[in-house]
């Protein structure tokens, strides 16, 4: 900390208040790479449930509530601000309030870990729910409110999100993955056309 700091109270109390607020620190994060942009304010709950890949950047004003479950976001992302992701769902019983449940005595295994897969781009106000998985490669229209799990490569939008096209050809995808992804990690042309398939209108 520069000396200038350390001898004025005032100053130290907003460099706190700043580091307390703004900067997440990295060893209360469960992992996170050193290249990560995140523009604060944020707000994250208990950050030992986030993983942040590399090469990823959340624009402000994000919320990661990662109570019991995890938030994986596995790099080469870009996040617009406002961002939601939620990893629990709220408990319901017959003959009990919704209020009467918190976090230590709900039901177990209502919790469903969100990650998000490569190459991924989330619009502005974008909503992703508990046991959700973004596809690599996917993008996520502004103000979707994502409760499915999405393919690879699609363009998912609306409320709830549906899957819109995909932003590629699987010749483009193809070529897209030679460049930028080792052999075993490459999908193939026959999983490619199982998945255009499944989702041909």
């Amino acid at each position: 900390m520069p000396r200038f700091i350390k001898d004025n109270r005032f100053v130290r109390g907003l460099y706190f208040l700043y580091k307390s607020y703004f900067c997440p620190g990295r060893a209360s994060f469960g992992g996170i790479a050193e290249n990560v942009i995140i523009t604060p304010p944020y707000s994250f709950s208990n950050p030992k449930n986030i993983f942040i890949g590399e090469n990823v950047g959340i624009g402000p004003r994000c919320t990661i509530l990662a109570t019991n479950a995890k938030c994986i976001i596995k790099g080469n992302t870009a996040i617009a601000g406002d961002m939601t992701i939620v990893t629990g769902n709220h408990a319901l019983e017959i003959g009990k309030f919704i209020t009467d449940f918190n976090e230590s005595n709900k039901p177990k295994g209502l919790d469903k870990d969100v990650v998000i897969e490569k190459d991924v781009w989330i619009g502005s106000r974008v909503t992703v729910l508990s046991g959700v998985t973004i596809g690599r490669g996917c993008v996520l229209a502004a103000g979707a409110v994502v409760n499915k799990s999405c393919p690879p490569y699609a363009i998912v939008g609306g409320v709830p999100a549906k899957v819109i096209k995909f932003r590629l050809t699987i010749d483009q995808i193809l070529e897209h993955e030679s460049i930028l992804y080792p052999v075993e990690e490459r999908f193939l042309r026959s999983e490619l056309v199982d998945i255009f398939n499944q989702y041909a209108k």
